[in-house]
């Protein structure tokens, strides 16, 4: 087998393990509220955590490597910041029957408060599976990249990314799970924004490697920190702390804070 296969077979493996963080989120009841805001709180904390801790400090790493301590500095700032600005016009381009944090009068004859939470809730997992999704793109041509220079050293990193990416698996489909009943389509959106990463792998492999370099890889990922945050306190936060206790959704919180720190510092 060429080391394209098998870095290819790695790349897939780590991304799609997000689907048994959506096996997981299937064990609790639809009616669990509690369970909801804590999921919520728990993505949230998977991604902040992440964000901060593990990709705007790979980001600034590369860039000031690349461009010197002081420019690689602000070039990573304003890429994190860019990337927040990104999701929050995506955010207002949405149209508002469909944007629930639109102002807008509500026929309560047609549109209950169960029907109105669904659609909230969808859309929140939908934007969620998006950041993820964007997220791994460029994990997977990282991975990608390392395996196919040593299958062998770049196991360990599969297999830390594989880690993190079930609670990312439990980000997506939760929301969804709760807002359609279905966990086929919860499933589904979890399992696409794994994707992410082997497609991330084949795009660059065929098209981005000629001219991707550090400076667009640390900008990428920089800008995909924001994005992650931007979604952790405009939608999930919120969300947890509506549909449960707000100590529920913080003890969420710390514990996917805690879930992914320890995934990050098994293989260092």
């Amino acid at each position: 087998m060429s080391n394209v296969m098998i870095a290819f077979m790695l790349t897939a493996i780590a991304g799609l393990c997000t689907g048994i963080g959506s096996c997981i989120a299937f064990f609790a009841k639809r009616t669990n509220k509690k369970f909801l805001s804590f999921s919520l709180g728990f993505s949230a904390g998977v991604m902040v955590y992440v964000s901060m801790i593990e990709i705007f400090a790979s980001a600034q790493h590369t860039l000031i490597g690349e461009l010197g301590e002081k420019l690689g500095s602000w070039v990573t700032v304003i890429s994190f910041f860019v990337g927040m600005f990104v999701i929050a016009i995506i955010d207002k381009l949405v149209p508002s029957e469909e944007n629930p944090h639109e102002p807008k009068e509500v026929d309560f004859q047609l549109e209950t408060k169960v029907e109105r939470d669904k659609k909230k809730l969808h859309r929140m997992g939908v934007m969620t599976a998006l950041a993820i999704g964007i997220h791994n793109f460029p994990e997977g041509l990282a991975t990608f990249v390392s395996a196919l220079q040593d299958p062998t050293l770049a196991i360990p990193i599969v297999v830390a990314i594989a880690i993190h990416n079930i609670p990312e698996g439990i980000a997506v489909s939760a929301p969804i799970y709760y807002a359609t009943g279905s966990k086929a389509t919860a499933f589904k959106y979890s399992f696409l924004s794994g994707l992410a990463e082997p497609i991330g792998a084949l795009v660059g492999w065929l098209v981005l490697m000629p001219i991707m370099n550090d400076v667009v890889f640390g900008c990428i990922f920089a800008g995909v920190a924001g994005i992650m945050v931007f979604i952790s306190f405009d939608e999930l936060l919120p969300a947890a702390r509506e549909y449960g206790e707000h100590h529920i959704s913080i003890y969420g919180l710390i514990l996917g804070m805690i879930v992914m720190a320890v995934s990050l510092l098994l293989f260092l």
